[in-house]
């Protein structure tokens, strides 16, 4: 009989800014969780993941840097992949969205639908910005939202109420370049009909939901869709940045990154079997009809992965090539805040995963996050919460039970198990407790339970404590050493449980243990069983989880809210007198100013410098108008290598300082100062 097969992707985070601790909670740690428990069972099991690198997120980080796309996803795929890696993610492969691979994948989608007839052509009305020259990206439109009045939606999707609409239906709108209203303008793009599989994608959740128990918020969130009609959805955008359209006629399109970046679970399961030496080996795991297919996702993906992806996977299965096996089941959470309020990078609410685990250890993180997953409803992460579950869960229970235990058994036994020899009640109650505990989390983690499931192995750790206390090791002691023996004898081996079925959750303590233990873990169902034999020695014991001190979580919380400006300067890296001293600051005039088309906050600057004439590009056209700068003397960074900026170069820096407001004030200099005098 062949092995079950199960594949699981985690959503691809964009590569637009890091990771934060709610990411972590909606869709990682529980698909971690869940891949590294279904190891220790010994199932075939691989775990794909990656970078969404395309999409208007990324070309609007790009604009506020001045830099092109490729450097802003090139800094966050590594600053993410590294946070992922510290935190303990469990990938069997971690990809990028912009590799080749992927843009292959792409394209074979789209050609596939184009060549069987799938696609729509379709002529529209859209945002056009006429000051830019360019059609405008849903992301790069903002106004009134159509349904609840929220005044910061975007042209096609409103943050506030969750409501899809057409742009046209959007009121107010201005472009997020300008600031100008933009015009509607006729273009042409290809639209995938969803609305023709409508009723095979109702049967189909319909069908996974009898049989492997969809979660209500999905259910929900589906039946919502399908009640207001499933319709065409543009699958091309008017764009340079992406997959380009493989086809003649659409010169200057792309294809829309909701259409592509779930097609990037399998460029990068192809990736890793490349890597693997079978470049056919990912076809065992998505062409096969057996394989179990699990996607983890946030609550605000549920319609790409229980509607959209599915749509496609059918599109394409009704051709002639191998057919794609569809989501199994698709355990959407809910979203984690932050001491009661949503994370916000501008408000500088929250935290970044990086910058936690440059901190704190990454497993009283898991084990945290963990045990308050937003399973069923939105749940919130507080500091001092984080810091009771270390102290009073992972410390006090659990890091108890194990201490104590290992110092009697090296004060007592010399460091030895302890033999069974007087099997009482109380004894058999236990080990038949922990013989239980591996099928009963196991039955949870199957369902999708993982905060249920990390609660009762913690209730494993406080049945073992209550069982050291009952026994009264400290009296049998000197009493009764046989009776003893089996106390502890009974203790090591739910240590050795506790070890393995807290190994997915906080995998780094739990190697600890093992290696405290001189054990090797086991597969999940023997790790219940007696498996520490009389006489193993044992290594010297440790303190697994160190305590987090009232200080450390004040220092936290009172950077909450603070402009990030102020932490900073604690982070400065000196430089030495000789490395100032070959900066070269001198003092030029602005002979002309003027503002960049296609650019809300770049000015071109003429300067001259001694005799020598130079173009500036400056970030400055929020705070000054092009003729307040003309005759002003100011100080550059005359020794700057030439940059490119909105493909102009720019031939050094002009000194700013920023106000309370993010305003820039340029630094100005006498008029009687000459052109050329090097600032000191």
């Amino acid at each position: 009989m062949t092995q079950e097969k199960i594949l699981v992707t985690a959503a691809l985070p964009y590569a637009n800014g890091p990771i934060h601790l709610g990411h972590l909670s909606g869709a990682y740690l529980p698909a971690d969780i869940y891949v590294r428990y279904q190891r220790l069972k010994g199932k075939d099991i691989i775990f794909i993941c990656g970078s969404d690198e395309h999409g208007v997120p990324i070309t609007i980080s790009a604009d506020k840097e001045g830099v092109k796309p490729k450097e802003i996803i090139d800094r966050y795929h590594k600053i993410n992949k590294d946070a992922f890696e510290k935190f303990g993610m469990s990938f069997d492969n971690y990809s990028r969205t912009s590799l080749p691979i992927h843009h292959e994948t792409g394209k074979e989608f789209f050609l596939e639908f184009y060549n069987r007839g799938i696609l729509v052509e379709k002529k529209s009305q859209q945002f056009y910005d006429e000051k830019a020259k360019m059609f405008l990206p849903d992301r790069y439109v903002e106004g009134t939202c159509p349904i609840c009045g929220y005044e910061e939606a975007r042209s096609d999707e409103c943050e506030n109420c969750g409501s899809l609409y057409q742009p046209t239906e959007l009121k107010n709108p201005k472009s997020k370049i300008t600031g100008d209203m933009p015009v509607l303008k006729e273009t042409s793009h290809w639209y995938f009909p969803l609305g023709k599989y409508q009723k095979r994608l109702e049967e189909y959740v319909k069908e996974m939901n009898e049989k492997y128990g969809w979660k209500d918020n999905v259910l929900q969130y589906c039946r919502g869709w399908f009640k207001e009609g499933l319709g065409d959805r543009a699958i091309t955008r008017d764009l340079d940045w992406g997959i380009k359209v493989p086809i003649d006629s659409a010169e200057g399109k792309v294809l829309y990154v909701w259409f592509e970046a779930v097609l990037g679970y399998i460029s990068s399961t192809k990736e890793w079997a490349k890597e693997k030496g079978d470049e056919n080996l990912w076809r065992k795991y998505w062409q096969d009809a057996s394989t179990k297919y699990i996607a983890f996702i946030g609550k605000d993906n549920i319609v790409f992965h229980s509607i959209i992806f599915p749509a496609f996977l059918m599109a394409w299965n009704d051709g002639e090539k191998e057919k794609y096996c569809l989501p199994q089941n698709v355990p959407a959470n809910e979203f984690l805040n932050f001491e009661g309020k949503k994370f916000s990078k501008s408000r500088n609410w929250g935290i970044d995963v990086i910058d936690f685990l440059k901190i704190f250890p990454a497993d009283p993180l898991r084990y945290t996050l963990a045990a308050n997953l937003p399973e069923t409803r939105d749940t919130d992460f507080y500091w001092k919460e984080f810091q009771l579950r270390n102290n009073s869960e992972l410390a006090d229970i659990l890091g108890n039970f194990i201490n104590r235990t290992f110092t009697f058994v090296h004060k007592h036994f010399d460091g030895k198990v302890p033999d069974k020899r007087k099997i009482e009640k109380i004894d058999a109650e236990m080990l038949n407790l922990i013989l239980e505990y591996p099928s009963k989390v196991a039955a949870l983690f199957e369902v999708y339970k993982i905060r249920d499931g990390v609660l009762e192995i913690m209730n494993l750790a406080r049945a073992g404590n209550k069982y050291f206390n009952d026994s009264e090791p400290w009296k049998t002691v000197k009493t009764d050493k046989e009776k003893c023996a089996t106390t502890l004898y009974v203790c090591m081996q739910a240590i050795y449980t506790l070890a393995e079925l807290m190994l997915p959750v906080i995998p780094f303590s739990s190697e600890k243990i093992f290696k405290i233990l001189n054990a090797d873990k086991t597969s999940w169902d023997e790790c219940g069983k007696e498996n520490l034999k009389p006489g193993h020695q044992l290594n010297t014991p440790e303190i697994i989880f160190p305590k987090i001190e009232d200080e450390a979580i004040e220092k936290q919380m009172e950077n909450l809210g603070k402009p990030e400006e102020k932490n900073e300067a604690k982070q400065i890296d000196l430089i030495t007198y000789d490395e100032f001293m070959k900066i070269q600051l001198k003092v030029a005039e602005v002979t002309a100013a003027e503002k960049l088309e296609k650019s809300e906050k770049l000015l071109k600057l003429k300067i001259k410098l001694d005799n020598e004439e130079r173009q500036v590009i400056a970030g400055i056209a929020k705070s000054y108008k092009p003729e307040d700068l003309i005759n002003k003397k100011v100080v550059i960074v005359a020794n700057l290598k030439p940059a490119k900026l909105m493909g102009l170069e720019s031939q050094g820096m002009i000194l700013a300082v920023e106000d309370e407001l993010g305003g820039l004030k340029v630094l100005a200099v006498d008029n009687s100062i000459k052109n050329g005098t090097r600032v000191k």
